[in-house]
């Protein structure tokens, strides 16, 4: 799965308009990254990638950048 098809995915998760985020995006300046998104994404690192995500690991993420580094 390349990268674009893994922040389409993050985009959908977080239910963020297609095409809003890139490597790049920082995570404190989306109003939708919650504490609900937070656990939409540990479910979705579980289910799709099958990688334990840790309440550490969230919050040491600052841009999607690292959440793609992660699912590497």
């Amino acid at each position: 799965m390349t990268d674009q098809e893994k922040i389409i995915l993050i985009e959908d998760t977080l239910e963020i308009e297609a095409g809003t985020l890139t490597i790049e995006t920082n995570l404190e300046n989306l109003d939708e990254y919650d504490s609900m998104a937070k656990l939409s994404l540990i479910i979705l690192c579980d289910e799709e990638f099958n990688r334990k995500l840790t309440g550490e690991q969230i919050r040491a993420f600052k841009t999607i950048g690292d959440i793609l580094d992660f699912l590497k």
